[in-house]
């Protein structure tokens, strides 16, 4: 029913919004009529897809494809809609002072409201076209626009022996939403181009249930590391966001799902750590189940996760939200000197130009929400997701792909 009430409330906000933008395209056709219906289209296709993604949750059924056209098709019509809308609502405050203006001043002959200017409209619609065509291109082409982002860090702390040792980091693939094998596979193949000592996946490997991950063990087996292959799982591998018959139901999904990472060749940490060795030296790789802020599950548990790690160890730590970071992590008596994150995704939406702007809505739910943090003397890494969910695109902010090098640096005297 909330759903129901929810769908009801965002037709009738989408309606008004139409209504709004529908003035400037009136203004564009005043001389060719004809053209009026090309702006109605979109948005009977719109509510269509809608309506039949409404009827899908009333039956109880799950249709991804569905819901993926409709979230792409709603954000390709309505984000730019929204721009339109501001202009409108601009020239409108404009009018309403100069039809004030020319009331008082005598100057009004019939009608208090100026009509519109077609050159606002023409501006509106062609601001409005920037994000219109780069939605569609994220949806087609950024959300495989694999990159490989590198970073390197010295401690004075690390062992001798693990200079130069290198990690790749992925996550956030949500299997479900994946649509090519091909592209997936030439992502993870630039992955293993790097040759990395350690690859750590850094949680939700699926949207929602294990059975998305069917004939894909094949694809993932081919990520390589030299030494080690880790995991942890992230807030949308637990099933918390489906209606399931039965707890056991619940339980044997989330049992496959980790099978899964089994079978793949990944070791799953879940409040746990491995020791890494080279001759007598070692560091430690750890990981904590998913632990958000509300309304987020808090199923890690640090001091378990690092309970058998000397303090004195050199540590890498995977937790699947950053926000863990802030809260527990870059104060806690064990030092975490590298923890990776994903969980953000950066909102596969912004626009980062490197030593110029890195900017993303997510931001303003996440401070820390892609790229390195330090702090404390701690580093927090925050990966923008190899998948994507929701939006099936990516606009400004690209999958990655992140390898970190470690390097030894000299003590000071």
């Amino acid at each position: 029913m909330t759903y129901i009430l929810r769908s009801v409330f965002t037709i009738l906000l989408l309606i008004a919004i139409d209504y709004y933008a529908y003035q400037a395209w009136k203004v564009i056709t005043r001389n060719h009529p004809g053209f009026r219906w090309i702006f109605w289209a979109g948005t009977v296709l719109v509510f269509a897809l809608m309506l039949a993604a409404l009827v899908m949750v009333v039956n109880g059924t799950r249709n991804s494809t569905l819901f993926n056209y409709m979230v792409i098709a709603s954000l390709t019509l309505y984000v730019p809609k929204l721009l339109v809308c501001g202009f409108m609502f601009g020239e409108d405050v404009w009018r309403f002072f100069e039809g004030t203006w020319q009331y008082f001043a005598g100057q009004k002959s019939s009608g208090f409201m100026p009509s519109r200017r077609l050159f606002v409209s023409q501006l509106a619609l062609g601001v409005a076209s920037i994000p219109f065509l780069s939605i569609i291109y994220g949806a087609w082409k950024g959300k495989y626009r694999f990159r490989v982002e590198r970073q390197e860090l010295a401690f004075e702390d690390l062992p001798e022996a693990f200079d130069g040792f290198t990690i790749a980091q992925i996550s956030d693939l949500h299997t479900g939403s994946f649509d090519s094998k091909e592209a997936v596979l030439e992502g993870l193949e630039m992955m293993n181009a790097e040759n990395p000592d350690v690859v750590l996946f850094t949680g939700d490997i699926v949207n929602n249930a294990a059975d998305e991950l069917d004939g894909w063990g094949s694809i993932y087996q081919k990520i390589q590391a030299k030494i080690g292959k880790f995991s942890v799982l992230g807030n949308h591998d637990y099933g918390d966001y489906m209606v399931w018959p039965s707890a056991q139901a619940k339980r044997d999904n989330l049992k496959d799902l980790c099978d899964f990472q089994h079978d793949i060749g990944f070791q799953l940490l879940r409040n746990e750590a491995v020791e890494l060795k080279r001759g007598t030296a070692s560091i430690f790789i750890a990981g904590v189940e998913n632990w958000g802020k509300p309304p987020f599950p808090q199923y890690g548990d640090l001091s378990e996760a690092l309970r058998e790690v000397p303090k004195d160890g050199f540590t890498l730590l995977m937790s699947h939200d950053p926000s863990h970071f802030d809260e527990q992590i870059k104060q806690y008596d064990n030092k975490a000197h590298i923890t990776f994150s994903g969980h953000t995704h950066g909102m596969q939406f912004g626009v980062e130009i490197p030593g110029w702007i890195k900017w993303s809505p997510v931001k303003f739910r996440y401070p820390k929400w892609a790229g390195l943090y330090s702090e404390n003397d701690r580093y927090l890494y925050v990966n923008r997701g190899f998948g994507h969910i929701g939006y099936h695109g990516r606009v400004g902010i690209w999958p990655e792909i992140t390898m970190i090098t470690l390097r030894k640096k000299p003590k000071q005297a």
